[in-house]
């Protein structure tokens, strides 16, 4: 469970509904790689940094793209704005079209298998990859990363939190739907004890196939909760009935979610010179607030970081 987060999610409800919705109000257009030396993603303007694009490789700025792989769908890192179609949107889709204004080229992005992504940019297929990858120590052996979020396990509520929840103690003596044979349903039983110190009662899990069955318990009052990874239950709390359905918990002592781990862009480590600009040029969409509204655009700004890191992973 390792591979993104848990990468249970594969369709979120109300998803075709919200990308048409994402696509009319879009500021550049899904699925095509942009460059330049100025437009607007999210709604920021983003300039070209001619001292980043100087410092590139010689062979991207002559060709001017940056190939980048990506495994679709993974809600909200990215997705097809329509299904069957090569269009693409989402947090990780935009973070490359800005970042690509920034360093004055294209970041040309192309489906590839996630087991197959690090592979393939061992070979020389690809110069970076996007895909919600999680930076960890055995990764780091044969790619190098540079941060964006950090997310972990979240809690999804009715519309309006009529149970008050806040934290995971919230949940103790009180029924919770998760996914079966998640990293989330790992953490609800490991809260148990907690529960027991505190004298409130063991959490009654209740486990389903799939979320969107965790997600029908919700709806029907059968559960308080639903405890999904926290960018799919913030992406399914702001697009599930234009937003009507559910609520995102955002607990202040985990706002990237429990037990989060960094996300970053896996770089080649045959381009060092790649990897110190994608940081540069991260950081400078961090402190001009890009980041985040790329992340609040898709209802997940709490995982965005506010330092652009590399290798942050010791695990």
């Amino acid at each position: 469970m390792n591979a993104h987060f848990a990468r249970p999610l594969a369709v979120v409800l109300g998803t075709a509904t919200a990308l048409a919705a994402l696509t009319a109000c879009s500021d550049s257009n899904p699925g095509s790689a942009v460059g330049g030396s100025d437009t607007k993603v999210a709604g920021v303007a983003i300039t070209k940094d001619q001292a980043l694009h100087d410092a590139l490789p010689a062979a991207i700025k002559e060709s001017g793209t940056v190939r980048v792989a990506t495994d679709v769908p993974y809600a909200p890192f990215e997705m097809f704005v329509k299904e069957g179609e090569s269009a693409l949107t989402g947090v990780d889709y935009d973070l490359g079209q800005a970042l690509g204004v920034k360093l004055g080229v294209k970041f040309a992005f192309t489906p590839q298998k996630f087991d197959g992504i690090v592979p393939a940019i061992q070979a020389g297929k690809f110069d970076v990859a996007m895909s919600a990858i999680t930076d960890n120590a055995e990764r780091q052996k044969v790619v190098d990363f540079v941060d964006y979020s950090q997310s972990g396990s979240g809690i999804m509520v009715a519309e309006g939190n009529p149970a008050k929840i806040a934290t995971l103690d919230d949940l103790c003596g009180k029924p919770v739907g998760v996914q079966a044979a998640t990293n989330q349903l790992d953490l609800l039983k490991a809260h148990q004890s907690r529960c027991k110190a505190i004298d409130k009662g063991e959490i009654g899990i209740q486990t389903f196939p799939k979320d969107s069955d965790a997600q029908l318990a919700l709806r029907a009052g059968k559960v308080v909760a639903d405890v999904l990874t926290k960018p799919a239950a913030g992406w399914t709390a702001k697009t599930a009935e234009d937003g009507k359905a559910f609520d995102l918990v955002d607990d202040p002592a985990a706002l990237g979610g429990y037990n989060a781990s960094p996300n970053g862009i896996a770089v080649s480590k045959k381009l060092p010179e790649l990897t110190d600009a994608i940081q540069k040029a991260l950081q400078q969409l961090i402190d001009d607030g890009t980041l985040n509204r790329i992340c609040d655009k898709y209802g997940v700004a709490s995982i965005a970081v506010t330092e652009a890191t590399r290798n942050a992973s010791v695990n």
